[in-house]
């Protein structure tokens, strides 16, 4: 059954819905499992390292999938693709309820599917809204990764605390149902396709790489930093990045076109999404983390996990509201501003995080300002890889742009861990100066994003290279 075509503001207001949908979800699914891995470890009678794979699983197979599902949406068609995907992580968290280990992280690998979700979206607005509706239907979407970060935590405390494990996930499969029910009556098939052949050698050495980098970050920590596995694992990313390069030069239709990296608009802003991606992932693990520390160390609150997650609600409402506010703005002062502004807003976020961070006063300041960043931050990324490129090349920018902060936040996650546990005293919990070198690793991040900002150049628009990209785009 097709959807009709959005000819008013009360059809494109439902299509945003559906798709607001649909990135709520993607981005409950991925930070909800986190808090809950203890939880998950006990009733499992799992191990630390088996438990992890359960958010491994998910990173991993969400940045192949990513980069392909945009892909296949320029090809077959966005709905059809984002209806698709949603089905399949129905699939993945029907067995993510299974209780063995096994299962769960079989399903969360599933789950990972999801990560086309958003490049999908972006795409769909774009093919879909008023001219005047992009920014605003962008912007959304894109804070809603962080909404969906900070409810989440919250989410998986009060589940954690009441209710079994599994309730992250039958909890999750009506959602995704009822979302692909929006998405099949809101949102249209697409008007045009780009017909092309899929590039599966360039789809398999990328997935190689990414794979090959993402359990090398993870893993690095219990194998060891100088071990065989580990330089191994660094040996096979770069020999798949180094041969996916060669390739996709080399083919007429690669999985990923790389003229599209090459604009200063697209770099800078993949740059500086990996940046904000190892911000925000360190921030989201480090503060709930941080509070739950008992008062006993010296420096923790002694909140519970339900308690906790409270100190991420100014996050949270942080950064819906900052997300709104981008479209608006951004016809005012420009993108560029706006997502100096987010950065500015996070180094204020880290400065008390890393220096001053004994009170739950500063805590909540950090919080709200670590918000604000993330959501303006994260909207004027979308907007800006979305207007820096042809509309048919929408689905496979928005792609690697996801893709190069989930890198982030393995890479923001995994060092924070490495630092904690090194720095852990001899009971095993870690100590205060632990905390401000692993806070310390958000705030270099967000400094170094701030000051790439200034290289996007102003209005966007006026550097599509006409040569490498066929036509140029004038706002």
């Amino acid at each position: 059954m097709a959807g009709a075509q959005p000819s008013s503001r009360t059809d494109q207001r439902a299509l945003l819905a559906a798709l607001a949908g649909a990135s709520l979800s993607y981005s409950l699914m991925q930070s909800l499992v986190i808090p809950a891995l203890p939880a998950i470890q006990h009733a499992l009678d799992g191990t630390p390292d088996e438990t992890s794979w359960a958010v491994t699983g998910f990173l991993l197979t969400s940045a192949v999938a990513t980069p392909i599902a945009g892909r296949f949406g320029d090809m077959f068609g966005k709905r059809r693709v984002l209806i698709a995907i949603l089905l399949i992580v129905c699939a993945g968290t029907l067995l993510c309820v299974i209780p063995t280990i096994t299962a769960l992280i079989a399903g969360r690998a599933i789950q990972g599917v999801s990560g086309g979700v958003l490049p999908l979206g972006y795409a769909i607005v774009r093919d879909e809204c008023d001219e005047d509706q992009i920014p605003r239907g962008i912007a959304l979407l894109a804070s809603l990764l962080g909404v969906g970060g900070g409810l989440g935590v919250i989410l998986a405390g009060v589940i954690v605390e009441h209710l079994s494990y599994t309730w992250i996930f039958w909890l999750q499969l009506p959602t995704f149902l009822v979302v692909a029910f929006l998405v099949q009556r809101h949102v249209p098939e697409s008007r045009s396709t780009v017909p092309a052949r899929i590039d599966w050698l360039g789809a398999a050495l990328l997935s190689v790489g990414l794979v090959s980098t993402l359990i090398t970050l993870t893993q690095a920590r219990s194998w060891g930093v100088a071990s065989v596995p580990t330089t191994l694992g660094v040996v096979i990313a770069v020999a798949a990045f180094a041969l996916w390069v060669r390739s996709a030069t080399h083919t007429h239709a690669p999985l990923i076109d790389l003229r599209l990296l090459r604009p200063r608009p697209i770099w800078t802003t993949n740059l500086v999404a990996f940046l904000v991606g190892v911000a925000q992932f360190a921030g989201f693990i480090l503060i709930p983390q941080y509070v739950q520390e008992p008062a006993s160390t010296g420096y923790g609150l002694g909140a519970s996990p339900l308690s906790s997650g409270v100190y991420l609600i100014p996050m949270t409402v942080g950064v819906l509201l900052a997300g709104f506010a981008v479209g608006p703005l951004e016809h005012r002062y420009g993108l560029r501003p706006l997502l100096i502004a987010g950065t500015v807003s996070l180094v204020g976020a880290f400065i008390p995080l890393t220096f001053a961070r004994s009170t739950p006063a500063e805590i909540y300041l950090a919080s709200s300002l670590l918000g604000i960043g993330v959501g303006m931050a994260l909207s004027a990324l979308a907007a800006i890889t979305v207007a820096s490129v042809q509309a048919h090349q929408t689905g496979v920018s928005s792609a690697v742009n996801n893709v190069a902060r989930t890198l982030g936040g393995a890479v923001g996650g995994q060092i924070a861990a490495a630092i904690l546990a090194t720095a852990a005293s001899a009971d095993g919990l870690p100590t205060a100066d632990g905390f401000d070198a692993a806070f310390a690793v958000g705030l270099v991040a967000v400094v170094v994003a701030t000051l790439i900002g200034p290289l996007l150049p102003g209005p966007v628009e006026e550097v599509i290279d006409a040569q490498a990209f066929g036509a140029t785009r004038h706002g």
